[in-house]
């Protein structure tokens, strides 16, 4: 079986599960910010608390959801830690919504009609008085 058809059935609860644990890290606009900032390079935990108005410990918090989703590795050296993107699970997921890109394809082709429809019908110019 493919990689995409193993994606899009889940076969295991482990899979599912891994599924859910992005969903659920991407769900907030923190750790989004989080995966922005890593998509352009590595970054120290301190780095990437730098812009948020949290303390540092709540950052922390935010990267061990994205840590345990699979979204982002760390690597410890001492004190200091240091992030990195990890975008495969990203894929995972958008896989995962692209069975479903059928049901809005049908909705986007249904506007398209409507849109064509609306501009085929004659417009009626209103006489002004004057």
């Amino acid at each position: 079986m493919s990689e995409a058809a193993k994606v899009l059935h889940l076969d295991t609860q482990d899979e599912t599960d891994t599924l859910n644990r992005v969903f659920a890290a991407l769900s907030d606009p923190v750790r989004r910010q989080i995966l922005t900032r890593l998509e352009k390079e590595e970054c120290l935990v301190s780095e990437l608390a730098a812009p948020f108005d949290i303390s540092l410990q709540a950052v922390s918090r935010h990267i061990q959801v994205l840590v345990r989703a699979g979204l982002v590795t760390q690597e410890r050296s001492g004190r200091i830690s240091r992030c990195r993107l990890d975008a495969g699970p990203i894929l995972t997921a958008a896989v995962w919504l692209n069975q479903y890109s059928k049901y809005w394809q049908a909705q986007f082709d249904a506007l398209a009609v409507w849109l064509g429809e609306l501009d085929a019908k004659p417009t009626r110019k209103k006489k002004r008085k004057r």
